[in-house]
């Protein structure tokens, strides 16, 4: 009656093998994650320069169009965009799930604010906003939360 025992045999030729490649992943991954935070502030400082012009622009119309404020959904349509546009680059920045859902809160409320002709598409505007709520209520973390609020004072 012989027993086997089943004991692993290792090669330590490919161990060291497998550990170079591991430390090889690691060190493409870091580097791919660096071209992409590089490439998100770039956008970020590009978009940044984008929405300046178009404040600019729209400031400029203020005072120059004798019209501008009669059209007061042309004027919000551009001023929210812009406050739109402000948002994504501060999610670009800091990506936290509390800046992506107030990213979403405040393109769905623009959208509610500028579209008039579907109430339909309204209602499924606020049910998305309440549920953004609610997922920030219940499914993101306090600590995270109270982070936010202190980094903001």
């Amino acid at each position: 009656m012989s027993h086997h025992h089943n004991k692993k045999v290792t090669d330590p030729h490919l161990d060291a093998h497998i550990e170079k490649l591991a430390k090889r992943d690691r060190r493409v991954e870091h580097v791919f994650r660096r071209i992409l935070h590089f490439l998100e502030r770039v956008i970020a400082v590009l978009t940044i320069l984008a929405l300046l012009g178009a404040l600019g622009i729209e400031v400029y119309h203020m005072f120059t169009d004798r019209g501008y404020f009669a059209d007061v959904d042309h004027m919000l349509h551009n001023l929210l965009t812009i406050v739109v546009g402000l948002e994504f680059v501060r999610m670009l920045i800091d990506t936290t799930p509390a800046n992506i859902l107030e990213v979403l809160t405040v393109a769905i409320t623009r959208h509610v604010v500028l579209s008039h002709d579907n109430p339909w598409s309204n209602v499924a505007s606020i049910a998305c906003i309440a549920g953004l709520f609610a997922v920030r209520r219940f499914l993101i973390r306090r600590s995270e939360l109270l982070e936010e609020m202190v980094e903001m004072e």
